[in-house]
């Protein structure tokens, strides 16, 4: 049977979802260069996935919202201002900086280069989202954003993304999204943009 993808695919995320979420996400940023600058070589591509384990489990499902589609070959993982996630930040920090390995001092410093451009005001954080590879290019990957984007917008908040990849400024700017700051991480770092659409 051919599958065909519809919008009513996407929904919130169900822990029945979780294994082929993580699978999404640590396949999407297996070659990605803000995570090759801030995550060690060493047995990166596991690093990869606690990394974004955490990022869905500890903080998006508990303290954001979180979708799917297409029964997690595509996800997107927001924090909210319905619940500050300092605690989950807090709590999973530590872990992260253990991941980052002999990196830390790269994903510390490049978190605080980008953190002078982050909203100030509360706003719909993108935390991280990711289309399984064999699935891109099937406009997965801005059906599972618009829910986010549009609860943002409904609720009168700016939504708010970084992203290390020219081709995927592009992507979101399609999105309506706007570059506010063009970022050159710290240490040969890879260059950053930082985006936001204010609610209309």
């Amino acid at each position: 049977m051919t599958h065909h993808q519809d919008t009513s695919a996407v929904r919130p995320i169900t822990d029945a979802d979780i294994p082929t979420a993580v699978e999404t996400l640590a396949r999407a940023f297996a070659d990605y260069p803000y995570t090759r600058h801030v995550v060690a070589e060493d047995d990166h591509e596991e690093r990869i996935r606690r990394f974004q384990q955490l990022c869905l489990t500890r903080i998006g499902m508990v303290y954001g919202r979180v979708w799917v589609a297409d029964a997690g070959r595509a996800v997107a993982v927001w924090t909210t201002p319905e619940q500050d996630p300092s605690p989950a930040f807090a709590e999973v920090g530590p872990l992260l900086g253990d991941l980052a390995g002999d990196r830390a001092v790269a994903y510390e410093s490049a978190e605080q280069a980008v953190a002078p451009y982050r909203p100030q005001e509360p706003a719909w954080f993108l935390d991280t989202v990711g289309v399984t590879p064999e699935a891109q290019g099937q406009g997965l990957g801005s059906a599972v954003l618009l829910p986010g984007i549009e609860a943002a917008a409904h609720a009168g908040y700016p939504a708010y993304l970084e992203t290390s990849s020219e081709r995927n400024v592009k992507f979101y700017e399609r999105l309506g999204f706007e570059v506010t700051a063009e970022v050159l991480l710290p240490g040969n770092g890879p260059h950053t943009w930082c985006m936001r659409k204010d609610p209309r």
